[in-house]
């Protein structure tokens, strides 16, 4: 009770390097996409499994609302 083994230790060091390799492209990513005149509830949308990629997609080729037409 109370002691920290080895196992312990190979989920929690993983996890807290994991976090911000996730979580700082998405923090830059906020700036981007209001910018854009996209909502930044796309970026914590980015965040599901294989809907980051859509989302992108979506991002890449959608008609950009603060765009002027030309």
């Amino acid at each position: 009770m109370g002691s920290f083994s080895t196992w312990h230790g190979s989920i929690v060091l993983p996890l807290l390097l994991l976090l911000p390799n996730l979580l700082l492209p998405n923090l830059l990513f906020i700036p981007a996409a209001r910018k854009a005149g996209f909502s930044a509830w796309w970026v914590v949308l980015s965040l599901v499994p294989l809907m980051g990629i859509v989302l992108l997609w979506l991002f890449a080729f959608a008609k950009w609302p603060a765009q002027p037409n030309r």
